[in-house]
Formats: structure tokens, sequence, C-alpha cells
């Protein structure tokens, strides 16, 4: 069973950039769909985006649309979250998610099985 730990969160101005990363261990990887996932505090948790196991489908709640931008790499294990142009209402602990299986509603964490423990994004005004 593959095991997802994320790294890159922290604190950043409004407008400001950060990537995210999620390393992965275990097998098969390219066999995992693979989203991000955030939750602040007293809210449900929100699909963020989401990419299928050759990056060939991709994902994004509206909000997030040509700001963010969700990738992976195989040969590395690890999937990305390039985030610009951040808001302080981005502000929540951001979680890596796989399924292995196709996912017909990508950003619904129902879909996924497998969570990483998460790593906080905080955005400043």
């Amino acid at each position: 069973q593959v095991r997802l730990e994320e790294s890159g969160g922290g604190s950043v101005q409004a407008g400001g950039s950060l990537r995210l990363s999620c390393t992965t261990s275990g097998n098969s990887f390219t066999e995992y769909y693979m989203a991000w996932f955030r939750q602040a505090p007293g809210q449900e948790r929100e699909g963020v985006a989401s990419i299928s196991m050759s990056g060939g489908t991709i994902s994004y709640v509206d909000s997030v649309k040509g700001r963010f931008a969700i990738s992976r790499d195989n040969a590395k294990n690890t999937l990305y979250l390039q985030m610009n142009s951040l808001k302080p209402e981005d502000t929540a602990m951001y979680y890596c998610a796989a399924a292995g299986y196709w996912v017909v509603t990508p950003l619904r964490a129902a879909s996924y099985d497998t969570w990483g423990q998460g790593t906080q994004v905080t955005v400043s005004s």
C-alpha cells in the first residue's frame, strides 16, 4: 500500500506563490489517481485538484482555476501543487490523497482511500 507525505507548506503573503509536494513510498505509484484536498478550521474538507494516473485528466475546484496547477512526476513518485496568486482564503491544511482505481468524482473525499498527514498553508494579507 502506498504511503503519502506532504511538504512545502508555510506562511506567505497574499499574491505570493508556494509549491507543495507529496512524496510516496510503496509500490505502484503510477497506478494511483491522485488529488489535493484542503481543510480550514470549522470547515469541511474540500477537493482542490486531481490528476489521473498518466496525467491526462485534471480537475480543479472553481476557486483555484487559473492560479493552481497540479502535476505529477511518475519517475520520482511525486505529486505537486503549484500555487500562485495566493489569497487569504487559501489558508488551510492541505492533504494529498490517492486511489488505486479510476476515479469518477475526483474532487470528492470519499473517492480516495489513502491520505497523507497534511501540510499547513497560511496566506496573510
